[in-house]
């Protein structure tokens, strides 16, 4: 069981002097876990991880959903290594752009060019530039059912931390609920001929009714509205082409990056050649500033990307994710079931981006028994903000995490029956999102 936090605990407070919420991404912030056990990391290899303390932990969830192979993945950094003596960056293109985009662009046969950047939000900001650019239109509608788009305005401005976004920035953002045909076809009678993109991932936990994904694009077709599919988790995770394969979906822009490198700073816009061509040179219309990033094209970040898509292509890599996290949510639900909180501790979504649910004693979502079931998880060795499997997950590794939750379960059970105080030490974990803190 591990305990000895003590190295971890110093080093974050040390962050926090430096950093403002003591991570570069809010998500990974210590205050996602309970107090006093938010280890800080040394070094991964294959499913697990190592903090400054020695802990050794078997790790889901990498990189928030990046790290899909497995850290240190042997084909992705043996071809770093070998770019690296090759340079970075230069004043043109590196044929790694071009050996880059052709692979992707073969991976995602919808999709007619595309263009790298370094982080997600630069490819959904760019994909809503783009697309107010095509249309003349002002507004974009987002998915209020997915939690995260962009840190840029558009989005941020429509979040539960909009200080500092114009009000006129997030009047022009609206919302509409997934799978609910009625809601957005109210939105586009609400604002007619205002809206230049609706934008969403192809799906969180679960499909849509059928027929979904031909409505929106039906109706974007009938509003002049552009189709924008948020390929970041899904990518190169539900299918090799992501959810617009899996589903059939045809989106005019979709935006990917996590798992498309394997944990490497790699994402791509992607679309139809006469939109994308806007934030190019070759047509006679005004131009767009589409993406023009001083890094994102630098090549040891495109050789990454290049070697995990040659992988994808050699190996059952989607197959196995798919296989591993379907033994994992079985083994889970067995355990839940035999210490009697299978009502309490549900496994959500495809097994191969497993989550898990947390609720109190009359079965509403609550913070409190998340913190505790991560608490008694980290404690046998497991570091669970979610349950997304990597290739690298082996039988094994499920077998211990099944094992360590089996034992956390009954923790949790003995917390419904005798109160949560007597186990839960410190105070909750809290939403990433939250106008105070």
């Amino acid at each position: 069981m591990i305990s000895n936090f003590d190295k971890s605990n110093v080093a974050n407070t040390a962050l926090h002097n430096l950093v403002p919420g003591g991570s570069h991404t809010y998500a990974k912030s210590d205050d996602q876990f309970p107090k006093d056990m938010a280890p800080i990391i040394s070094h991964g290899q294959g499913s697990r991880v190592w903090d400054i303390d020695g802990n050794e932990y078997i790790e889901y969830g990498s990189g928030m959903r990046s790290v899909t192979l497995g850290h240190a993945f042997n084909k992705v950094i043996d071809a770093v290594k070998h770019e690296l003596d090759h340079g970075s960056n230069f004043i043109r293109p590196s044929v790694r752009e071009l050996e880059c985009a052709e692979k992707f662009l073969k991976f995602v046969p919808k999709a007619e060019m595309v263009k790298f950047c370094k982080d997600g939000s630069d490819a959904t900001s760019g994909a809503i530039r783009l697309a107010r650019a095509y249309t003349g239109r002002c507004k974009i509608a987002i998915c209020s059912n997915h939690p995260f788009f962009s840190v840029d305005d558009w989005f941020i401005g429509s979040t539960a931390m909009p200080r500092g976004i114009p009000q006129e920035i997030r009047d022009l953002t609206l919302k509409f609920n997934y799978d609910d045909r009625e809601d957005l076809e109210s939105l586009f009678t609400e604002n007619p001929d205002e809206i230049a993109a609706i934008i969403l991932e192809g799906e969180k936990y679960g499909p849509p009714q059928e027929g979904y994904f031909d409505f929106l694009r039906e109706i974007c077709d009938r509003n002049g509205t552009l189709l924008v599919l948020d390929e970041m988790i899904t990518g190169f995770r539900w299918s090799n082409g992501g959810a617009q394969e899996f589903h059939n979906i045809r989106p005019d822009l979709s935006t990917f990056g996590k798992a498309m490198a394997n944990g490497f700073s790699v994402s791509a816009l992607a679309g139809r050649k006469d939109i994308m061509k806007l934030g190019g040179i070759k047509h006679d219309q005004e131009r767009v500033w589409l993406l023009s990033t001083t890094h994102g094209a630098e090549s040891h970040g495109l050789v990454a990307a290049i070697a995990t898509m040659d992988f994808y292509r050699e190996n059952p890599v989607v197959d196995t994710l798919w296989k591993r996290g379907e033994s994992l949510a079985n083994g889970l639900k067995a355990a839940a079931e035999e210490q009697g909180v299978a009502e309490f501790v549900p496994i959500i979504g495809r097994p191969c981006c497993l989550v898990y649910g947390s609720r109190d004693e009359q079965k509403n979502p609550s913070q409190q028994f998340r913190t505790l079931l991560i608490q008694e998880l980290l404690k046998r060795s497991i570091l669970a903000s979610s349950l997304v499997i990597s290739y690298s997950h082996t039988e094994d590794d499920i077998a211990q995490t099944i094992e360590a939750f089996s034992g956390a379960f009954a923790i949790y059970r003995r917390a419904l029956d005798e109160g949560i105080g007597k186990y839960l030490h410190g105070r909750p974990v809290q939403p990433a999102i939250r106008p105070y803190a």
